[in-house]
């Protein structure tokens, strides 16, 4: 029997599929392994809600700590800016802007490579490598004794935290078909809000330490332990997470196959190593890319004020240090709130470009209170710092558009490495936006804000009236059963501008 991509039962051993038809060579290695097992006695039906439960709570949970953990020892400086770290290390004038700007430097300009070395080397295995790595560069941010000295471990956690959303938004794509990767993007993009939510109370916590207590300052213990759990983080996934489901211990021969089967309707393939120039031509011509680019350089923007300079604006409202990064906490709230209903949302409903509007609407909201309201109403500033944050939940819908739409491996690996490449731009050009001379408003940022998000609005809608053209354009009266999708053509190397049968999500 054969099932659609929502339902709940497969038998994995049938009738001779087009596994047969599939040529030696230029295939997925997922087909290399069904082509293997496609002889073994495996008769018995998998209940496919009792395997997605089986991964979710294997993979999921791994995702999200090394995700939040990235986030937090990347705005763990917004915490420190409320402490002691500039008259430790006597920053001046636009020292600590520039501190922000350069660890997107770093990991903008690592992600070229990090193309080839994501198609290349197992996902998991340098996922976790990365991991380890950041987390030595963050500890080793509490020696620092100058500016220059914390600028080089800033760069250097930007270059090894340039593969982590390429990494989990490749990895979900092997587990999930493209309805079931949505909610699952949204649980481990939930990081970004945890993180600021524990990045107030850590610093809090390390702000209460009694003056005398310990040789060194608050925030050097704060980033040196932030730096130990990063690695042991990083440790757990180089020993828990499995590199492809055709590796995963845990799983029986029975399980892979079907879990093969079911995600064989995403036509994005599992792992394939070969490197192939021509679909990086390909992706630099295909307008989906440049649209899905442009929204995310904007929305980006937003991103990295909230992650570098929200406990500042708050503080800069009359709050003292300690108040200023708890009040910072309910950002992270808003975040998770938004995240869970868009990822619930898309769950049910699809329409990802809906609710990207539906998210960006509410940050346009409070950009507008932010930069309009006077300073004396810091009620409705607050809200608007608050609001602000409801523009996180359309990255995860981009990341998730990103894997859904763009076949073929080393065009997919580009795509999910350019797209970190101008999130970093974008995190580059907005802490510029706060120069020292616009202090205490800001007001030049905030209305860069506002205006980044309706740009966003726009291209989002351009992106989905793009792909309604295109799935209009090709032949849709192919069932979308597991068998339909079984062919050789969804296990070969085609891009989804070859293969005439992918059909876009939107």
């Amino acid at each position: 029997m054969s099932i659609t991509k929502d339902e709940g039962i497969v038998a994995v051993a049938e009738a001779k599929t087009p596994l047969d038809l599939a040529p030696t060579t230029d295939v997925d290695n997922a087909w290399e392994y069904l082509d293997h097992h496609r002889d073994a006695n495996l008769k018995d039906p998998i209940d496919l809600h009792k395997l997605r439960r089986k991964i979710d709570w294997r993979i999921v949970p791994l995702m999200f700590c090394a995700y939040t953990i990235q986030f937090l020892d990347k705005i763990i400086l917004n915490y420190a800016s409320v402490m002691s770290i500039r008259e430790d290390l006597n920053l001046q004038g636009n020292d600590f802007t520039n501190l922000a700007t350069f660890l997107f430097v770093g990991q903008a300009a690592f992600e070229i490579p990090n193309i080839y070395f994501l198609q290349k080397f197992p996902s998991a295995k340098w996922l976790a490598f990365n991991i380890i790595c950041w987390g030595i560069a963050t500890g080793s941010a509490a020696a620092a004794k100058t500016y220059q000295t914390l600028l080089v471990s800033r760069v250097f956690l930007g270059i090894f935290e340039a593969t982590i959303a390429p990494s989990l938004m490749l990895i979900s794509s092997q587990w999930y078909t493209k309805s079931e990767q949505a909610p699952r993007f949204s649980f481990w993009l939930l990081g970004l809000g945890m993180g600021q939510i524990l990045g107030g109370a850590v610093s809090y916590g390390f702000q209460n330490i009694a003056p005398g207590t310990t040789a060194i300052a608050g925030w050097r213990i704060m980033f040196l332990v932030l730096g130990v759990v990063t690695v042991i983080i990083g440790i757990c996934v180089l020993i828990l997470l499995p590199d492809t489901p055709m590796k995963a211990r845990w799983l029986t021969d029975n399980e892979k196959i079907a879990l093969l089967k079911h995600v064989s309707v995403n036509q994005t393939g599992i792992e394939n190593t070969k490197f192939r120039p021509k679909e990086i031509v390909e992706a630099l011509c295909d307008p989906q890319i440049w649209l899905l680019l442009i929204s995310i350089l904007q929305l980006s923007n937003t991103g990295g004020i909230v992650a570098v300079y929200s406990a500042t604006l708050i503080r800069n409202l009359g709050y003292d240090p300690k108040q200023a990064v708890l009040m910072n906490m309910p950002c992270g709230a808003v975040s998770i709130i938004f995240c869970l209903l868009t990822g619930y949302g898309i769950r049910k409903q699809s329409h990802r470009w809906a609710f990207i509007l539906a998210c960006i609407f509410p940050g346009m909201i409070g950009s507008g209170l932010m930069s309009f309201l006077p300073v004396t109403n810091k009620v409705g500033i607050l809200a608007g710092i608050y609001l602000v944050n409801a523009v996180v939940a359309p990255l995860f819908i981009f990341y998730n558009w990103t894997v859904c739409n763009v076949a073929g491996a080393t065009k997919r690996a580009f795509a999910v490495s350019a797209f970190t490449c101008v999130f970093s731009i974008g995190n580059i050009i907005s802490p510029q936006t706060f120069q020292a001379r616009d202090a205490p408003e800001y007001r030049p940022a905030k209305i860069t804000v506002l205006a980044t998000q309706a740009g966003a609005a726009l291209t989002t809608f351009l992106l989905f009236l793009y792909y309604v053209w295109q799935n209009k354009s090709r032949n849709s009266s192919e069932s979308e059963t597991e068998e339909a999708f079984m062919s050789p053509e969804v296990w070969t190397r085609m891009t989804d501008r070859e293969n005439k049968r992918f059909r876009y999500t939107y």
